[in-house]
């Protein structure tokens, strides 16, 4: 071998070889930092010095701070980040949520409703509800009779509890504890701040604040610095994009194409804008709700101090006049008094999430419209994984990526099946929006296949066997029957063996929902609570 070629070949194999030792986070909001914050406390680089965390983020670019709606997992992201549940409540406006409630989804009438409540129905590792509570239903049409429950109030206690305004525990339950499980809605401004104060000054990131101006590439093209106006290179051996939906070392530097899915999901714009509560006693939605409109939905999230609520909408299928004017009739406010956003929505992710050295999290890695909202928990479990499977040295990064890239793409498939389920399950026909979400050329062929599975066996656990799963069957369960789905179960009717161990689950329900709703405060009087005294602290 020529003496240059083996000397530039050796230099390649000891670079592949040199340990990862500078992480740098591009980008701050919730993703910048949560991805920054997780390392950190999972590699205790405070106390570690060989390991380092930089996160550097513009001064001038403000975050986007939509994603108001988390999942339970945010209660185990704050325990690994060593945030009191106390702290993060006070501090960022933050409120409990047990779910969501889908309004007019159906046929659009005004008692059009069902929930997706957080906890799994009662029973669920013993036994599958839904066959004997499809067939109970058979027998209330058969006898011309009223339906008596809806399928989440016969299998759980969490819409009853919604729907009377209660929290999901008491001043006396510890921090992150529970009796029904939660989320939270959050002001993800103060989100931010919050991660960025704890991540400096507790895990030992550090903060620069400057503007990228240019990326240096290394001799196998790798990004190895940054180039800023104030700081000069930031060097690193692996690189986080959090730069929002500009994806700048992912997309632009890196030429990672965009998956675009608007052709299965039409949701291209969103009003946004914050509403006062009419009075500080006025009542606190403990859940999301979501209330359908020609050619969109409405999102209402109840923080402490305010509500959020957007209208998203398809530009295809209406204009921004019309959503605009259905928004105000929503909030019954004239929105001249108030900052209306208009954000657009680019439906997709990037075909590839982890290239070279450089991983995207967060809006450079793709965006889908909040309905269950999965932005934040994509945040999550990104950061989780990286921070777990952080690559020892470069030679092993692309094994860890590609098992990233596989990971990821099934989670966003898996996301935009379960959002796609909501628009074909709907017999709305008052605009065309509808009618294009029920045509099979729109609908993927996974889901497609599980629809064709479920008309005959109601969905549980054993649908679902990869690890990486984002929704359990439960949830597939909850917006199938509280949407009205048919499961033909004719053949097997007279199969049904565990007739008496169902009997028990749903008198235990029962029992369920009268001992909560007696015991459980207003979500805001547990606010007012928790603000005044604190939680208990684990």
């Amino acid at each position: 071998m020529h003496l240059k070629s083996a000397f530039k070949k050796n230099k390649q194999d000891i670079s592949m070889q040199q340990a990862i030792r500078k992480i740098v986070v591009l980008g701050g909001g919730a993703a910048g930092w949560l991805t920054a914050g997780r390392i950190a406390a999972k590699h205790k680089i405070k106390t570690n010095p060989a390991i380092q965390v930089v996160l550097v983020e513009s001064p001038n670019v403000p975050i986007i701070g939509v994603g108001e709606g988390t999942w339970p997992t945010m209660r185990n992201t704050l325990i690994q980040l060593g945030i009191s549940e106390t702290d993060f409540i006070r501090e960022c406006d933050a409120s409990f949520k047990q779910g969501a409630k889908f309004a007019r989804w159906v046929d659009g009438s005004d008692s059009d409703f069902y929930y997706h409540p957080l906890v799994l129905p009662q029973g669920f590792g013993k036994v599958n509800l839904v066959p004997y509570w499809l067939r109970e239903r058979l027998r209330e049409r058969q006898q011309n009779t009223q339906q008596k429950h809806s399928f989440s109030q016969s299998v759980c206690f969490q819409e009853a509890v919604c729907e009377q305004g209660l929290a999901p525990k008491t001043i006396r339950t510890a921090e992150f504890n529970a009796v029904a499980n939660y989320a939270y809605h959050l002001d993800a401004g103060k989100f931010a701040q919050l991660l960025q104060r704890h991540c400096t000054e507790n895990l030992g990131v550090q903060h620069v604040l400057d503007d990228v101006v240019d990326i240096r590439n290394a001799d196998n093209g790798d990004v190895a610095a940054l180039v800023t106006a104030q700081n000069g290179d930031i060097h690193g051996d692996l690189f986080v994009d959090c730069s929002g939906f500009k994806s700048l070392l992912l997309g632009e530097h890196l030429g990672v194409p965009f998956k675009d899915c608007s052709d299965v999901l039409f949701i291209d714009s969103a009003l946004a804008v914050q509403i006062p509560y009419d009075s500080e006693d006025s009542p606190i939605a403990s859940h999301t709700i979501s209330t359908a409109q020609e050619a969109g939905w409405i999102w209402d999230i109840g923080l402490k101090h305010r509500r959020g609520i957007g209208h998203v909408f398809s530009s295809r299928h209406t204009d921004e006049q019309a959503a605009y004017e259905a928004l105000g009739r929503y909030i019954g406010r004239d929105l001249g008094e108030y900052s209306v956003r208009k954000i657009d929505i680019k439906s997709g992710h990037r075909a590839k999430f982890w290239q070279k050295n450089v991983v995207a999290v967060g809006l450079s890695a793709g965006f889908l419209e909040p309905l269950e909202a999965s932005a934040l928990v994509l945040v999550e479990l990104s950061a989780q994984m990286i921070a777990e499977q952080l690559p020892g040295n470069r030679t092993v990064m692309d094994i860890v990526a590609k098992r990233f890239n596989e990971t990821f793409l099934y989670r966003w498939d898996r996301i935009i099946d379960f959002l796609k389920l909501h628009y074909i399950l709907s017999k709305r026909t008052d605009n065309k929006f509808w009618d294009d979400n029920r045509d099979p050329q729109t609908i993927p062929d996974s889901l497609q296949e599980l629809m064709t599975l479920w008309r005959y066996h109601p969905p549980y656990d054993h649908d679902f066997t990869s690890n990486n799963e984002v929704f359990p069957a439960a949830s597939y369960q909850y917006v199938l029957y509280g949407m009205g789905f048919e499961s033909d179960l004719s053949h097997i009717q007279h199969g049904l063996m565990d007739a008496e161990l169902a009997n028990e689950q749903f008198m235990m329900n029962q029992k369920n929902i009268a001992q909560a709703c007696a015991k459980l405060p207003s979500n805001r009087d547990l606010l007012n609570k928790i603000a005044q005294y604190g939680l208990q602290r684990i």
